[in-house]
């Protein structure tokens, strides 16, 4: 069980390793790439092809034309999360992660760490002992309102 993270240009690393640093707080190992849906897409492709026999959700990060996610969500069975970064321009970039065409459905999660909590969800379907982890983490975050 993993995930793997790519993103569309080494300018997100930054909020890449804050988001491989929330998923292996769950236990769950991360694998991360640079390869761009515009400019490098059969990278993509490989990158996709070498995880098909593995539980792997992945994990694309890109901003301003999302290309990245759709190209992955389409050539994938796997679950798939974008997490745009955010940027000056946020507001207009966000619409292209959202805006897929029909058979094309990315998750949309803009947080480092709900897009951890999200990649532990799905693999915890399968993993009971993942599931335990979670569990756990959500009986923290229920803790910190309560007091």
């Amino acid at each position: 069980m993993k995930a793997v993270i790519i993103m569309g240009s080494k300018s997100d690393m930054d909020y890449a390793r804050k988001i491989k640093e929330r998923i292996e707080g769950f236990g769950i190992c991360v694998e991360m790439f640079v390869a761009s849906a515009h400019k490098t897409p059969l990278r993509v492709l490989e990158i996709l092809r070498e995880y098909e026999g593995e539980d792997v959700v992945f994990v694309t990060i890109a901003g301003r034309s999302n290309a990245l996610s759709g190209l992955v969500d389409a050539n994938t069975t796997k679950p798939v999360i974008a997490a745009p970064p955010y940027s000056d321009m946020f507001i207009v970039d966000v619409f292209s992660s959202i805006r897929m065409p029909s058979g094309v459905s990315p998750m949309l999660v803009m947080d480092a760490e709900n897009v951890a909590l999200a990649v532990a969800k799905i693999l915890a379907m399968k993993y009971e002992d993942l599931r335990t982890v979670v569990e756990e983490y959500q009986r923290r975050k229920r803790e910190e309102v309560i007091g």
